[in-house]
């Protein structure tokens, strides 16, 4: 099957989170799978890193968007680990700037450039793909140009399109002038018209409007988001387009994601000798300047601070349960500057409990991870979410709020039974928030003997889910099975 895969991210050239690693992790997953599937992103500035090496194969593209003429031109290259192809589209005007996302008033057109591009990238390389899966607001309008402006093209004849929604709370929106910017003049009735009354062009509800199937990221989100509260103003497209909607659950790479051969850790580990991992506490302790106490309990922290993480609660929780003294805490993250000065504030109060490094670290973000006990990821609201995962991976059971992919992927632990994999509380509230990590101490306990047995064996049962890839790809594979009858 040949697969067109089009993305703003892709790690590690180019991301802010967990798009950036899904759009690399999935395309490995289908080539390993025996399938032809190529890659287009912008090519941003950080992309041309040093000892990066790109192969020019698209000298010119000529795109009119409105009264711009714009220019671009297209580098290959191979996502690493794997020989995906991966084309950028190199555009200096609109690219070749600081952020992935940028707020100088033309994201219109610097994604509707990357709609356009995909499919004339497709042209010159003489690649006619069976689905062209596309990914959040970005490349939603990829769907409609294949049915109507590329339509002519034979070569998209038979392209079927899936659009797969990360985030609803990101959508694309802007006026309605845009649609002669965007090159859409010719199609102006196919779009949503009492949208376009009202002003506005939504390049996610396009893509809703014409996309032959849509997916999210986890089963739970799926639901949510055709309610009016998780939907965020596109609930009645979503529930319009049921029929063909699905939650897929993400994956990780566990290849790069590996306690047993993480070169990120300075001691390795795995559900059979957990060893290590202690050792990875004690490094982590050390490097953030924080004493190590064997008895206590560190809680890491690896998240954008923004106000969809929870991080409300946190500042309404957390001072009062440090000030016990039960547990650390090494946190990583930026974001709104409110929640980076809780933090700084967290460790001018609690300075031999508590860490703070604002600037991103892949490194760290790997050592945190392997070093903490417990990781904590109260999200108001989360698609799916990636560090929960990766912290089941790596022995350290979460502490979580019981919304999308969180619901999907973190099972309450059971003293009784013994079976779960961390902590999950209910109701979005500081109460909801302080229970959950007032029972993650108690079941910690004392750290040792016959708590420590049974901590080791809840950080056993995460470890041992089936998080990769490989167990997710299948049903995407199905999914585009279904709408590509006859290709294998």
């Amino acid at each position: 099957m040949r697969i067109l895969f089009v993305s703003s991210e892709l790690a590690p050239f180019a991301k802010t989170g967990g798009l950036g690693d899904v759009s690399a992790a999935l395309p490995r997953a289908l080539r390993a799978a025996g399938h032809d599937v190529r890659v287009v992103v912008p090519m941003y500035a950080r992309v041309r890193a040093p000892g990066r090496e790109f192969v020019e194969v698209v000298p010119t593209l000529r795109v009119r968007l409105g009264e711009h003429d714009v220019r671009a031109s297209v580098f290959a290259s191979t996502l690493p680990d794997s020989d995906v192809p991966v084309y950028f589209v190199r555009c200096a005007a609109l690219y070749d700037r600081a952020n992935l996302y940028d707020s100088a008033g033309d994201e219109h057109l610097r994604f509707g450039l990357l709609n356009w591009a995909a499919l004339m990238v497709c042209q010159h390389l003489g690649f006619s793909p069976d689905i062209a899966h596309v990914n959040d607001w970005q490349t939603a309008l990829i769907p409609l140009l294949a049915q109507t402006l590329f339509a002519w093209d034979r070569r998209f004849s038979g392209t079927r399109t899936v659009l797969t929604i990360h985030n609803l709370g990101h959508q694309g929106t802007f006026g309605a002038d845009t649609v002669w910017q965007l090159g859409l003049d010719p199609v102006r009735g196919h779009l949503h018209q009492d949208e376009l009354h009202a002003g506005r062009l939504g390049f996610l509800r396009t893509g809703i409007q014409y996309a032959n199937a849509i997916t999210t990221v986890s089963p739970t989100y799926a639901r949510e988001i055709l309610t009016a509260e998780g939907g965020v103003g596109l609930d009645d497209a979503l529930r319009s387009r049921r029929d063909v909607l699905r939650g897929i659950l993400n994956g990780i790479d566990d290849t790069e994601w590996n306690p047993a051969c993480d070169p990120h850790l300075t001691h390795t580990f795995s559900a059979d000798d957990l060893s290590g991992k202690a050792r990875c506490k004690a490094a982590l302790l050390a490097s953030a300047g924080v004493p190590y106490r064997a008895e206590v309990p560190v809680v890491g922290v690896v998240s954008r601070l923004v106000w969809q993480k929870g991080f409300d609660l946190c500042e309404e929780v957390l001072p009062a349960l440090l000030r016990r003294g039960d547990f650390q805490l090494v946190a990583l993250g930026s974001g709104e500057p409110r929640y980076e000065e809780f933090f700084r504030s967290l460790v001018r109060h609690f300075p031999r409990q508590v860490a703070y490094v604002s600037a991103f670290s892949e490194r760290l973000a790997h050592a945190i991870e392997a070093g903490a006990d417990m990781f904590l990821m109260p999200s108001r609201y989360e698609p799916c979410g990636l560090n929960q995962m990766y912290s089941l991976r790596y022995g350290t059971p979460p502490i979580v709020h019981r919304t999308g992919g969180l619901a999907d992927t973190v099972r309450n632990f059971d003293r009784a039974t013994g079976e779960g994999t961390g902590f999950v509380f209910n109701h979005f509230d500081g109460a909801g928030l302080r229970w959950a990590i007032t029972r993650a101490l108690e079941v910690w306990g004392s750290g040792a003997g016959d708590d420590r047995a049974r901590w080791e064996a809840l950080q056993r049962n995460g470890m041992r889910e089936p998080l990769g890839w490989q167990h997710r790809v299948g049903e995407y594979l199905s999914l585009y099975r279904a709408l590509c009858p006859g290709v294998a």
